[in-house]
């Protein structure tokens, strides 16, 4: 088995020189990484959630600080939180409730049972709380193997008793660590087929002769402009090209190539076209917890024609990209620059680039930003790999997903700056 602070490293690079594109590949990545951080986590038998959660958070806050504009990579890092904090609350309450049980079940046997308290739910809620606490003086001392918590004696029923006990907490530590992984593993799962799943629901949002306008590339949207057409839908797509990349010429010759009626127009010929456009279905670069969005560049022009003219406007995104902070929130970078070479010729424009205009600055700057923000007011619908939601709706769906313990990761950073 590779070594997990190679994979790690590894993986640090790739996101540094943003070779990983897309953010399902990333949120894949990250979720294989930090299964494997967990398999090779050795926990003790106490506070097995708590070193679990510490490998997966040490891990976590290099990889947000290696790539901070892929927001997909955080979300997963607090999912797979979220996931190990879950499954210890219910081993934690399943032993309590047998625990509970074999009161109850020695008390039939025994005249005097009645005598004998059993738990509550109160208690086994207390009990789950403590669950993720850090030992008491008196656990510790439990913990101690019994030849040198007590004077040792001949009885092996002590011993087999001590042996046991042991055989107990190995056996919960492989249950936790088990039923993570296979948390982590339908976690992967879902990112693999988040694009089927809201592809599913495509016939239930375009309807016979509409046009949809769309802008630059996202294979979600791909997915399920070819789910309508593949349930005998009929209806023309225009695709803004989405300058400078042109990721627009992209999708419509996937789009024609499928069979869909496409017309390709410039980014400037929105608000002149957004008259006879039905609805605006696009991607989404990441979802915030107030139901702004983080989407390509040009998209709150979009929006903003799609309003002016009462036209829906319609997010598509996987539940990996539903990100449980606020845009002020100082971990989201909203934006990072591109190269100016997309936008224009070095060669061309060298005499207004260069310094010898005597003022020690160029005459010419250039700003290519990659991500626009998308405030909520401007979104009618979003539509997740879990159905159709409102945007008021999104911070109760986002709330299933993570814990509140886990929304800040880069504790040390922030105080060091």
């Amino acid at each position: 088995m590779p070594d997990t602070q190679a994979l790690v490293n590894d993986f640090l690079n790739k996101l540094k020189k943003r070779k990983i594109e897309g953010s399902q590949a990333a949120a894949k990545q990250t979720a294989e990484l930090l299964r494997s951080v967990i398999s090779q986590t050795r926990v003790p038998y106490t506070n097995q959630a708590a070193a679990l959660i510490q490998s997966v958070k040490a891990v976590g806050e290099g990889l947000i600080a290696a790539n901070p504009v892929e927001l997909a990579v955080g979300n997963v890092v607090r999912r797979v939180l979220h996931i190990i904090r879950e499954e210890d609350l219910s081993l934690t309450t399943a032993a309590m409730a047998g625990l509970n049980l074999s009161a109850v079940s020695d008390d039939e046997d025994d005249v005097d049972g009645d005598n004998q308290p059993v738990l509550s739910a109160a208690a086994i809620a207390a009990a789950s709380r403590s669950t993720l606490r850090p030992p008491s003086l008196q656990t510790l001392l439990e913990d101690v193997p019994d030849s040198a918590a007590v004077p040792h004696t001949s009885s092996s029923g002590g011993d087999s008793e001590g042996k046991s006990k042991s055989a107990d907490k190995s056996s919960r530590s492989r249950k936790l660590k088990h039923d993570v992984i296979e948390a982590v593993n339908e976690l992967i799962q879902d990112i693999n087929t988040c694009h089927e799943q809201i592809a599913e629901q495509a016939v239930e949002h375009i309807h016979q002769n509409e046009v949809i306008l769309t802008l630059g590339s996202s294979r979600t949207v791909l997915e399920f402009l070819c789910a309508a057409k593949e349930k005998k839908r009929s209806f023309r797509v225009f695709v803004a090209e989405g300058a400078p990349r042109y990721q627009g010429h992209l999708l419509a010759k996937e789009l024609v190539t499928r069979g869909l009626q496409t017309t390709l127009i410039t980014d400037s010929a929105v608000f002149a076209m957004i008259s006879r456009v039905n609805m605006v279905i696009v991607g989404a670069h990441a979802v915030m917890a107030n139901g702004g969005v983080i989407a390509p560049v040009g998209l709150n022009m979009v929006a903003l024609a799609a309003q002016k003219h009462a036209v829906p406007f319609v997010v598509l995104a996987g539940s990996h990209k539903l990100c449980p902070l606020y845009p002020h929130h100082p971990e989201v970078l909203l934006n990072e620059l591109r190269s100016p070479s997309e936008l224009l010729d070095f060669g061309e424009f060298s005499d207004c680039l260069d310094f010898g205009s005597g003022i020690g600055a160029p005459l010419l700057h250039v700003v290519n930003p990659t991500f626009d923000y998308v405030p909520p007011k401007l979104v009618s619908l979003f539509i997740t790999d879990t159905g159709g939601h409102n945007p008021s709706y999104m911070y109760r769906l986002i709330a299933d997903y993570y814990s509140a313990d886990d929304l800040v990761l880069q504790r040390r950073a922030t105080s060091g700056n």
